[in-house]
């Protein structure tokens, strides 16, 4: 519970200083457990820091608002709402000096220093699991790793960040840890630093946990999205999910298939492919999480500006079986939800290889698709047919929750164009206190 939004948010509805704070104090009362002294001073300290914070102008003190909220738009819900938005945050940094830029939609960055490729990635541990504080620092950095190595690099650091609010067992942050390095060392990737805050500091109640986990890697040849082309194969392996899997069985009723998310065969196949001469021949490679394969494909097809097809016929049974038939059962679109399956394109020549390399190392893969020259684009084949296979504006709704929430909102173009106007705003801002910082000193 956010007590400063609690606060702000009654002064705009014009209620008196007395009766929000009495309000505020059952609410510190009941989570924290203190005396109704103390209640009193906490809530009355927080209407005078609002006071102090309220009315300030100028740009180092407000923004544009969209007036478009991050659930209604999808932000962090992996489809097309969210990849929307992060088109947004391409346009604000602009384009830059690196190798493959936040423009290109990859899963990492890439600069160059001393002729090899540095990677640098980040991803945050998922929102659900703040209360299995080891399952999250498990599975974000599986999905951080596999983000370096889905670039054709050798993961060689960790960094990690973990905010616990203020009521949260001190404890999480070392299950936290422990989760990280479990595949850390499993994989020889040392973390090296990181950073421990609250979140909120003292304006945050509850025990509410978050946090991500980054790594970097070097590399000689790159495989981002870019360089796929028309002719490429698309070879899938075997995915058993990781946080989402792991978040939808914990809230769904079953649990058991948690333990299936818990491996290192993305890991292990992506190091058999990185030590294996075949990588040279590889083009790009991704992991299957952003909406699932809906939304990866989609993706590729834009930044590459090419036609990409796939087989619905043989992408099923590429699903680890448990994790499959917990989908079916709920419901869930498995080809719209992460799946963390390794997606490799490259050229027909060079596939029997990569699979000979990846099946050595324990992992299926098969053949799942094509890529062909046209207009930008994704289609699923099924029985046959053609079938359209764009991400929906959200992943597939993967808890009960989110299928409570996965509702038709507002008008998507209207949204669209008031989060691009707010997002030109803060272009425009960037432009300002830059001129401010680069103008010469007199």
């Amino acid at each position: 519970m956010d007590v400063e939004e609690f606060v702000r948010r009654r002064v705009d509805q014009g209620l008196k200083r007395a009766e929000i704070t009495a309000a505020l104090q059952r609410h510190i009362r009941e989570i924290k457990g203190v005396d109704q002294a103390y209640a009193e001073a906490f809530a009355e300290a927080v209407f005078t820091e609002v006071q102090q914070t309220s009315g300030l102008q100028g740009d180092l003190f407000t923004f544009a608002p969209s007036g478009v909220t991050m659930g209604e738009f999808g932000v962090g819900s992996r489809g097309s709402g969210d990849f929307f938005a992060h088109r947004q945050l391409a346009r604000i940094i602009g384009k830059t000096s690196a190798s493959v830029g936040v423009d290109e939609m990859d899963d990492a960055g890439a600069v160059t220093a001393d002729g090899k490729y540095i990677i640098c990635t980040v991803d945050g541990m998922h929102s659900r699991l703040s209360d299995f504080p080891f399952l999250a620092g498990f599975h974000v950095t599986r999905a951080t790793l596999r983000d370096v190595y889905v670039m054709g690099a050798r993961p060689v650091a960790l960094f990690s960040d973990i905010h616990v609010a203020d009521d949260g067992d001190v404890a999480k942050i070392f299950d936290y840890t422990a989760g990280i390095t479990s595949v850390g060392e499993a994989m020889d990737v040392p973390l090296v630093t990181g950073s421990t805050l609250r979140i909120g500091g003292d304006m945050v109640l509850g025990s509410r946990m978050t946090g991500c986990v980054g790594a970097v890697g070097v590399a000689e040849h790159l495989t981002a999205r870019k360089a796929t082309a028309p002719g490429d194969l698309l070879l899938m392996t075997e995915g058993a999910g990781g946080g989402t899997i792991a978040t939808s069985a914990l809230y769904s009723g079953f649990p058991e298939v948690v333990e299936e998310t818990i491996n290192l065969n993305f890991l292990q196949a992506s190091e058999a492919l990185i030590r294996s001469p075949v990588l040279q021949d590889v083009h790009a490679m991704t992991d299957v999480t952003n909406g699932g394969l809906r939304g990866d494909v989609y993706e590729i097809a834009e930044t590459a500006g090419c036609r990409i097809v796939v087989d619905g016929d043989k992408t099923g049974d590429l699903v680890e079986p448990h994790v499959r038939g917990m989908l079916d059962a709920l419901q869930i679109d498995y080809l719209g939800v992460s799946l963390d399956a390794l997606l490799i394109i490259a050229p027909p020549t060079a596939a029997p290889e990569i699979c000979r390399v990846i099946r050595s190392a324990g992992v299926r893969i098969d053949e799942i698709g094509h890529v062909e020259a046209g207009p930008a684009g994704s289609v699923l084949m099924l029985d046959g047919k053609e079938h359209d296979f764009a991400p929906m504006f959200r992943e597939s709704a993967y808890t009960p929750l989110k299928k409570v929430v996965d509702r038709p909102g507002r008008d998507v173009g209207e949204m669209q164009e008031a989060v691009r106007h707010a997002a030109t705003a803060a272009l425009e801002k960037k432009e300002r206190v830059l001129g401010r910082l680069l103008r010469p000193s007199s």
